[in-house]
């Protein structure tokens, strides 16, 4: 069965990355860019630019894959994000 889950990084103009869950990237995009719906720490942050997606099996997995990411260094965010494999590995061993 095909899940709709997902891992994300969006870019916001300063260059700060966020990393979130979602079933539809889309739409979450647009809440954050949007007023009152998205998240509090990228408030006033836009332009908005999604960077990365990465699917998942089920939200069990997106969550773990979150919090894999949320822990890496940025330069390894930016890694992951330039779809380097090794870094890959760091998230999904």
């Amino acid at each position: 069965m095909k899940s709709d889950w997902h891992v994300y990084i969006l870019r916001t103009a300063a260059g700060m990355l966020y990393t979130g869950i979602t079933t539809d990237v889309d739409r979450r995009l647009a809440e954050h860019a949007g007023v009152g719906k998205g998240a509090r720490s990228l408030r006033g942050k836009g332009p908005l630019e999604l960077v990365y997606r990465l699917p998942a099996r089920d939200r069990s997995e997106a969550s773990r894959l979150e919090a894999r990411i949320k822990k890496l260094s940025r330069a390894d965010k930016l890694r992951l994000i330039a779809d380097d494999r090794a870094v890959l590995d760091l998230i999904n061993p």
